[in-house]
């Protein structure tokens, strides 16, 4: 192939690199770091905040998944359930999901320095952090919990993105937000269990067997529930923070119970589609807190 032909085959590619970061699942955090940003600014803060923080989500989103693909390339091909990955399948080379995590890695970064010194400085740690835990789950039965934490840096970056500083708010919303990832990675890791025995891999699951893992996974959904109220209280937010809040502890617990322990067939599409939900809704609801 012709180095001039590289921009065109990039390009007719692009939908298998959008597709192997699953950018649908980035409707999970971004919303998230969206309610940190307008919290921190008592409404909408100025467009070219808002277009940085944007900027530094997709670059950390980029660099956490392909640097996840990249690591677990080799489970993700003999896994029944990731086989049709775009690794596995040979639809994009090793080299080329690196590439992807290299490029989001500088547009984090240069999204970061724009935004304020606080922000930058903190940058690398979240970087090195999206990256260190995907290894966590060759170690420790935690992994779902560190994949709670690696969520959870999406609010308080945009906190610190707006203020500059990191403030007791910032951090109870961060709790919540990884206590609510955390318990729905513990489900979706369900589904892996014969093979994560096999391969060594170690999960909540692994640990504590299905019915416990389903308790522990309920228990930090009622945290993130009163995290999230307890935030609203903080800041004296009005009427509308409390219609969505329950409206997503609703979602919640709509989920754990068309979830069992003996029943996992209803895992996947809608369950991905009911967790967006939970973002997205207590996202507009506080936007309208804020500003009616």
């Amino acid at each position: 192939m012709t180095v001039a032909a590289l921009p065109a085959r990039a390009l007719t590619r692009i939908p298998y690199y959008l597709a192997s970061i699953r950018v649908w699942e980035s409707l999970f955090a971004l919303p998230f770091a969206y309610m940190g940003m307008v919290l921190a600014a008592g409404g909408w803060p100025r467009l070219s905040t808002f277009i940085w923080i944007t900027l530094a989500m997709a670059g950390a989103r980029t660099l956490a998944m392909s640097a996840n693909r990249y690591i677990h390339r080799k489970e993700d091909a003999a896994n029944p359930r990731t086989a049709n990955r775009h690794l596995p399948k040979r639809l994009l080379k090793p080299w080329e999901v690196a590439l992807m995590a290299a490029v989001g890695l500088g547009v984090f970064l240069f999204a970061a320095s724009q935004l304020n010194p606080l922000a930058f400085a903190l940058a690398p740690v979240a970087a090195v952090y999206v990256v260190l835990y995907s290894y966590a789950k060759y170690h420790t039965w935690t992994c779902n919990l560190l994949l709670g934490w690696s969520l959870a840096i999406a609010p308080i970056g945009a906190w610190v993105a707006v203020t500059g500083t990191l403030e007791p708010q910032a951090v109870l919303l961060a709790f919540a937000v990884a206590t609510w990832a955390g318990g729905f990675d513990i489900l979706y890791t369900c589904s892996d269990y014969e093979f994560d025995g096999k391969y060594g891999i170690h999960s909540i699951p692994r640990r504590f067997g299905f019915k416990n893992a389903f308790r522990i996974t309920r228990g930090l959904h009622f945290l993130s529930a009163v995290s999230m109220l307890a935030l609203g209280l903080w800041m004296g937010l009005n009427y509308f923070y409390y219609i969505g809040w329950a409206f997503a502890v609703s979602l919640l617990v709509f989920e754990s119970g068309f979830l069992k322990p003996d029943d996992l067939s209803k895992l996947n599409a809608p369950f991905f589609k009911y967790n967006s939900g939970v973002s997205m809704l207590h996202l507009g609801f506080t936007i309208l807190a804020l500003v009616v």
